[in-house]
Parts: structure tokens; C-alpha cells; sequence
């Protein structure tokens, strides 16, 4: 055995000791008491607590969030406490369903959807609230000429809904909640289905489009074209001939370019029926469009009534759009205080702490109260009562009033949104992040200098992130200019700023992967300062060179074979990027999926290339275990991550067939081969004896 081999081998590793220097470096904290963040766990945070835009970082149903109790197309309004509606169906009125016959049109994804009901009785539809999909899964057992229909409460637990399909009728179940803790397998469908033919009945079920449905084939609820359903509501009352004339009004075609709910074209149709009969005005029926969103939003800011408490709530409101109403609330009162300051500064603000009720304030911002479930660090936590404009593009027009039209309000305003950074609720830090980026598409430049820049060259490591989560954002609402910052900041000399646009990369790398990873290998190959020319002191792994390891194990986890093999051709001759990318993948292998499952994504990574008989990402992925493990500093880590799946294994026959996959291909060495015998001889279970799954890998492997 050579020399290297021999330091490389193995040995019993005192646990304890290990677990010790495992939580100290989960409790390491930044100068300012801060936790240090990991990217991944950044991730999280950025996309459970930003507005909708965000979005397109996640990729299929994996970060899918649902909530609320909404019933049908309709928010309820203004809080007030809901009773837990029974687990029984209840008789939907004939009288609804031949009033939305008349008025109904069809769409691609309604014949879809209507073909895959009558072959199998059973559909989902994954649509956006208030998009209509309740009115379509009651008009897709209309089609099919059922006239007996009910409708099954939303909370019904899974194995219990064959029991509430009890006749031959048409059934909806509108508002499924399918999430990571309340998932929707394939075997509750088959059962559903089996008792469905048994009785020959029909169910259409609604949910969100990011639903985690476990791999279930749902269609996906577009709805009819606006023109469409403005058609189907307005010529019943004014007759075919007349519809040609009212579509090419201005306001009307002004209408129809929007996005509008169903609900707000049923509206509009009444209006513009009323007009064709003499009884409105065309600027009454403008102003129900585009133009009421923008004329309210000016109104708001420049008259004298609401007062400047109001406006600070609707302003905070914008920031915190579908956000908990409590915490938009609080919030407000900073904001207030500030724009008080500015507006009159020689009296003290007075702030009505019980002047305004929560149902005048929904109100007066055209907002709608619903209640739902909470993303927090500890888990969703149900009941959470939020606010949301009922126009989702009130909250952008208000900022970009307020930041481009009322210049007086800038600093104060620049002033609160800094103090929502350093909040400790991660939720606040996210949005001050989206304002911050939605501010920067109506002036860049003043929102770098206010906000995003000083946040990077703070002090304080937190707020490098919270500018990081800006720009990402930014880049993402494709604000000119932020792909040249980011790429500027990360190969400069400013380490703040550096750090700031690595964290940034490792966030897009889902949506632009060839652009980030190009970025970060620039930025790998950037000289060291001339302090670290020597060598770091400890082995402490430096944070620049963290930070990058973090961006890639972004990469590496979701965009996988792409990233995987520009590493593995990198590793052998790079010596520049092999300890980043080694770092990178060690870490990878670390985290679980955090669903039921709970397993390791690495390892099901591997797996699913075996099965799909993938030589080369197989091959890719053994390279690198082979040079985690040959490696002095990974090799004890490599390791122990090898430890923890077998003790994962021990309940879970998946995993452990899984792991025998991956160790067979590493054992092909004579020195692969005595460390996993190594290994496998010293895990210990619960009760400190030899591991039974331990036992069974090595006689798998024939290493008895």
C-alpha cells in the first residue's frame, strides 16, 4: 500500500467528536449574530416567500405551494371566523348549473380534459384561483349529460373520499390542498377510480397548478380566450349584430388586452350591456379596465383622503402583497412614522393603534382577506389570515408611482424598506428584496444607489444576501444591465460584492445555467488576494470559496447532467476549480429531499442513471465519489455522508438497494474496496451493535 493510501485509509472515527464539530459549524453565525445561510436553504426561503414572479426558479412541482380555504372561483372577504365545513357532499342547485350553460365556452384544455373524464371518470384540473376551473368541472359533467350533481368537501382526508362516492351522480371537489405534508399518491386515485366504475360515477377534482401530485397526470386549466367569454356574456342581452360595433370600442379592446378573472368579465359584460342600452357612459365602462387600477392607484397617493396612515398601508401592502395582514399592518405603522417625519416634522406622529378596523382597511385598498397556511421555518402553520389586492397589478403600479412620481417619499421609503432587510422573519427580509427589485425595473440606478448597493457593501453578511435575492429577482423581471452587474461584482476585487453576486449565480443557475456556471468558474479563476497567497491559516474552508462550492451544489442539484459533466471534465485538469467543485458535490450529497421521503437526492440520482441504464452520468458521479474519497481533507466527510445512508437504509429497502448499486461501482479498486469494508464493519445501529443492513451490503458485495 503506498503512502497516500495509507494516510487515506480509514479509521475508527470517534462519533461523538464529529457530531460535535457538526453542530458547531450548523451554529457558526455571522459578525452581527446572524445564522449563516446556506444557498440551499436560501433557495428555500427566497421562493416560499416571494411574490409570484419568482416562479420560473422551480422547476416543475417541487416547490409547489398551495393555501387558503377558498371555496369555488370566490375569495371570501374580510376575515371574520369560518367553520370546518363537514366531510359529506352536498347537491349543487340546477338553477347554477343551467344559468352557467348558457354563458359557457370551451377551451383546449376543457376538451382535454372532458376525453380523459369520459374514458376514466376521473380528472384533475391544475388551474390558478379564480380562473374559472370550478365552473369548468361543473360544465365537464354538464357535457357529459349528468344531471345529479354534488360537490365533496376539499378536506376530506385521501383514503376517505371512496367512501363519499356513494351514487351514480357527477362529483367536484374544488380546491384540493396537495402539498409535501399532505401529498396525493397514485394508489388513492386507484381506489378512488375502482369505486367510481363500481357505483358509475364521474369526479372532477380542481387544484393548484403547483401542486405536488407525486407524478399524477393532471391537465392544466387555461380558460377561454377574454374575448370569448365577454362574447358569450353580453349577446344573449344585445343579439349578434350588435357585438361587432361594442368589441371595437376602445374601452373594451383596452379590456381585453389585460388578464381579468372570470368574475371581472361577467362584471364588465353587465357594463357594457348597460352601455349598449343607453344607460353608461364610455368613460364609466373605461374606467372598469386598465384605467381604474391606474386612476385608483393616483387618487390614493395624491388626494387628500385616504390620510397618510392609509396610504402607508397600502404602500407597506404593496411590498407585502398576500402576506399575513397582521404583519403588513405592523409594518405600515414604520412606514408612517417615517413618511410623517418627512411631511410634517415638527409634530410627533400619532398612530390610532385601535382606529382602523381590519375589514374598512381591506376595503379601502380593493383587497380581499382569505385565510391560509403560513410558510414558516418550522413548518406550515394553518389559519394564517392574509391580504391580497383583488388586481395583481395594483401592488407594481404603487411602487413605481411612488418611487418614480413622488420623489419626496424616496428616502423615507429607501429607509424602511432597509429596516424590513434586517427584520428577523424571513418572509419580510424576501419582500424587501422583491420591492427592491421591482423598484430597480422602474429606475435602476436610484434603487442601486438606495437600496441593493449599500446592502452589498454592508458590514453585515445578511444583507448581502437580501441584495443578492434583489438582483436574482431583478434578473428575473429582466431589468437591463443586472446580468453586467453580476458578472462585474463576481470577478471584482470588492469581496462583499463578489460574495453577492456568487450567491446571486447560484440562484439562477435553474433558469440560466451556461451563464451562471461560465460566471462561476471566471470567478474560480480570479487571483486570490494577496493575503490567502499563503495558504489559509486553519483548515477552516475559506467563505469565498464556500460560497462558490454553494453556487455549484445549486447547479448540481437542479439542472443535474449538464453541470455534472462540464465538472467531471474539469476535475482532473483544473486544479482551480477541482476543490470547489469536490466541496460543491460533497455538500450535494448532504442534503435530503425534504419530502416524506426524506431521501438523499444524490443517491436517487445515481439510481435513476442506473435504471436508465446512463453509463455516463453514472460514470460522472462514481468519478467523483472516487475523488471525494481518495482526497485527504473530503475523505472523512465522503465518509460519513457513506455512514448516514446506510443507517438510512436500515428502514427504507429502496435506499439500500440504492446504495449497494453505488458501492458496487466504487469498490472496483483493491482501496475503495478495504475503505467500504471499513466502513460497513464499524456502523453501529440504535442499540450500538453491528448494523443488519451493514451486514447485508457487505455480503452483497462480497466483502466478508
Amino acid at each position: 500500500m503506498s503512502q497516500a493510501e495509507t494516510a487515506a485509509t480509514p479509521k475508527v472515527a470517534d462519533e461523538s467528536a464529529q457530531e460535535g464539530e457538526k453542530k458547531k459549524q450548523d451554529e457558526a453565525t455571522d459578525s452581527q449574530g446572524q445564522p449563516r445561510q446556506g444557498a440551499w436553504e436560501a433557495r428555500r426561503d427566497l421562493i416560499a416567500h416571494a411574490p409570484a414572479f419568482v416562479s420560473s426558479l422551480v422547476s416543475g412541482d417541487q416547490f409547489g405551494q398551495t393555501g387558503g380555504y377558498h371555496h369555488g372561483d370566490q375569495h371570501f372577504y374580510f376575515g371574520g371566523r369560518t367553520e370546518p365545513l363537514p366531510s359529506l357532499s352536498g347537491p349543487i342547485p340546477h338553477t347554477e348549473i343551467e344559468e352557467l350553460a348558457t354563458v359557457f365556452r370551451g377551451c383546449d384544455s376543457f376538451d382535454e380534459a372532458l376525453g380523459r373524464l369520459r374514458s376514466d371518470r376521473l380528472v384533475i384540473l391544475a388551474g390558478g384561483r379564480e380562473t374559472g376551473r370550478r365552473s369548468a368541472a361543473l360544465m365537464l359533467l354538464h357535457r357529459l349529460g349528468i344531471d345529479r350533481m354534488r360537490s365533496l368537501d376539499s378536506q376530506t382526508p385521501f383514503t376517505a373520499l371512496p367512501d363519499q362516492v356513494d351514487a351514480s351522480a357527477g362529483y367536484v371537489l374544488c380546491d384540493l390542498t396537495v402539498n409535501k405534508n399532505r401529498p396525493l399518491h397514485e394508489a388513492h386515485l386507484l381506489a378512488l377510480r375502482e369505486r367510481l366504475e363500481r357505483v358509475r360515477a364521474h369526479l372532477v377534482i380542481t387544484t393548484e397548478p403547483l401542486s405536488v401530485l407525486g407524478g399524477i397526470s393532471a391537465v392544466r386549466w387555461e380558460p377561454p380566450p377574454a374575448e370569448d367569454m365577454l362574447h358569450a356574456h353580453v349577446t344573449p342581452a344585445t343579439g349578434e349584430a350588435a357585438w361587432p360595433d361594442l368589441c371595437g370600442l376602445t374601452a373594451v379592446r383596452e379590456f381585453l388586452v389585460r388578464h381579468h378573472r372570470p368574475e371581472e368579465i361577467k362584471q364588465f359584460a353587465l357594463r357594457l350591456v348597460a352601455h349598449h342600452k343607453g344607460k353608461l357612459g364610455v368613460g364609466d365602462l373605461a374606467a372598469f379596465g386598465w384605467t381604474a387600477v391606474e386612476s385608483q392607484v393616483a387618487r390614493w397617493l395624491t388626494e387628500d383622503k385616504p390620510d397618510l396612515h392609509d396610504k402607508a398601508f397600502l404602500l407597506a401592502l404593496a411590498v407585502l402583497d398576500k402576506a399575513p395582514y397582521a404583519v403588513t399592518a405592523e409594518l405600515a405603522d414604520g412606514l408612517f412614522v417615517r413618511l410623517h417625519e418627512i411631511q410634517d416634522p415638527h409634530v410627533r406622529p400619532s398612530i390610532p393603534v385601535f382606529g382602523s378596523s381590519r375589514e374598512e382597511r381591506l376595503r379601502l385598498a380593493h383587497a380581499d382577506g382569505y385565510v391560509t397556511a403560513e410558510i414558516t421555518e418550522w413548518g406550515p402553520l394553518e389559519g394564517t389570515f392574509c391580504a391580497a389586492f383583488r388586481d395583481e397589478r395594483t401592488a407594481d403600479m404603487l411602487l413605481e408611482e411612488v418611487w418614480n412620481l413622488h420623489p419626496s417619499a424616496r428616502p423615507a421609503f429607501a429607509e424602511w424598506i432597509s429596516e424590513l432587510a434586517e427584520d428577523r422573519r424571513p418572509l419580510v427580509r424576501t419582500r424587501a428584496a422583491s420591492a427592491a427589485a421591482l423598484l430597480a425595473k422602474a429606475d435602476l440606478s436610484s434603487t442601486m444607489a438606495h437600496l441593493i448597493e449599500p446592502w452589498a457593501d454592508s458590514r453585515k453578511p445578511h444583507t448581502w444576501l437580501t441584495a443578492a435575492n434583489a438582483l436574482t429577482m431583478a434578473y428575473l423581471l429582466q431589468v437591463g444591465a443586472v446580468s453586467r452587474i453580476l458578472h462585474d461584482w463576481c470577478t471584482g476585487d470588492v469581496d462583499s460584492r463578489r460574495w453577492t453576486a456568487v450567491r446571486a449565480f447560484g440562484l439562477l443557475g435553474p433558469v440560466h445555467h451556461e451563464e451562471t456556471l461560465a460566471a462561476l468558474l471566471d470567478a474560480m479563476h480570479r487571483p486570490p488576494p494577496p493575503e490567502d497567497m499563503d495558504g489559509p491559516e486553519s483548515d477552516e474552508v475559506p467563505e469565498e470559496t464556500r460560497q462558490l462550492a454553494d453556487a455549484l451544489e445549486l447547479l448540481l442539484l437542479a439542472v443535474r447532467e449538464p453541470v455534472l459533466a462540464t465538472l467531471t471534465e474539469l476535475l482532473p485538469v483544473d486544479r482551480a476549480v477541482r476543490p470547489h467543485a469536490l466541496l460543491a458535490f460533497l455538500q450535494a450529497c448532504k442534503q435530503v429531499k425534504g419530502d416524506d421521503s426524506d431521501r438523499p437526492p444524490v443517491l436517487d440520482w445515481y439510481a435513476q442513471a442506473a435504471a436508465a441504464a446512463d453509463a455516463t452520468t453514472a460514470r460522472h458521479l462514481v468519478v467523483f465519489w472516487d475523488a471525494l474519497l481518495t482526497d485527504r481533507g473530503h475523505n472523512p466527510q465522503a465518509l460519513a455522508v457513506l455512514r448516514g445512508w446506510v443507517r438510512r437504509a436500515e428502514n427504507d429497502p429502496q435506499t439500500e438497494a440504492d446504495l449497494a448499486a453505488l458501492l458496487a461501482a466504487l469498490v472496483a479498486t483493491p482501496t475503495h474496496r478495504r475503505r467500504v469494508s471499513h466502513l460497513l464493519k464499524t456502523v453501529r445501529d440504535s442499540r450500538g451493535a453491528v448494523s443488519p443492513t451493514a451486514a447485508r451490503l457487505a455480503k452483497r458485495l462480497s466483502l466478508d
